[in-house]
């Protein structure tokens, strides 16, 4: 990458209950005072969840025909989504990051075109044992990061902290799975190390049995494993998968609830996937 002499870590967390966004921050703040430039994705989902109940519009959620579970977006999901994670989660993580001397930069993925991709014109979804057809749907995936005004950002010294959703070729919002779009950005900007952060130790041969943490993942393992992870776990092997065929070096799951969950994770502990 530009900064010569220190190496990039894109850091995605998960939005999933019991992840210690303090603990967290604090690494994140570690790992610029140590030469270690990292930009920042998260998502929201738990919230999320729980703001559109209290709206009147309870989430849904949706399983594709190749067994991958992503959430319905109509507009009004759409709506209660940016709130909950351009805005809540996206400046709470910019305020623990200021208050640690990290000058970061709260920023969807639409600012600027930063995340960019089509929307998808429809979506196969099995329901009650039926293949069906939804057309009104505010979902895609990351074709195209803008390297450029990232790199930009950093070099004068602001950590990135990113969120969906991202923007359609067409101009409009989409919701975009975080795990591929950090995977996606970790690639174009040539990072070092992609650590993804949930609220389990990493990926679980048994789930939820957390002594059956798988440690190590060549790429030759990756189809398998992909068919092994469960729910939301799909799109983050699927994520890792991406991010080393498109060159980044190592992705690691690691445990969001620990402290120093970061420096936890580039030491080893979780699930790392190498090339």
């Amino acid at each position: 990458m530009e900064n010569a002499g220190q190496s990039l870590v894109v850091v995605k967390i998960g939005g999933s209950h019991g992840i210690d966004l303090d603990l967290v921050a604090d690494d994140i703040a570690w790992l610029a005072e140590h030469g270690r430039v990292p930009l920042v994705v998260h998502g929201g989902s738990a919230l999320t969840n729980e703001v559109a109940e209290q709206l009147g519009h309870p989430p849904e959620f949706l399983t594709s025909t190749n067994g991958f579970t992503s959430r319905r977006t109509d507009r009004r999901t759409l709506e209660i989504f940016q709130m909950v994670y351009c805005g809540h989660v996206n400046k709470g993580l910019v305020e623990r990051l200021q208050g640690r001397s990290v000058n970061a930069v709260g920023l969807c993925g639409m600012d600027g075109r930063i995340w960019e991709g089509p929307r998808k014109s429809v979506i196969r979804a099995v329901k009650n044992g039926r293949t069906v057809a939804i057309r009104d749907d505010y979902t895609g995936k990351v074709e195209r990061v803008n390297g450029g005004l990232l790199r930009r950002l950093m070099h004068d010294g602001y950590v990135p902290v990113l969120t969906p959703p991202a923007i359609s070729y067409d101009g409009e919002a989409i919701n975009v799975d975080g795990d591929r779009a950090a995977a996606q950005t970790a690639a174009q900007l040539n990072a070092d190390a992609l650590v993804i952060l949930s609220n389990v130790p990493g990926l679980l041969r048994h789930f939820p049995d957390e002594s059956s943490l798988i440690r190590e993942v060549r790429t030759a393992d990756l189809a398998g494993l992909t068919a092994l992870a469960g729910g939301r776990m799909k799109k983050k092997v699927l994520g890792a998968e991406e991010a080393l065929s498109a060159g980044v070096p190592t992705v690691i799951f690691g445990d969001g609830r620990v402290s120093q969950p970061i420096r936890q994770a580039l030491d080893g502990r979780g699930t790392v996937f190498r090339a």
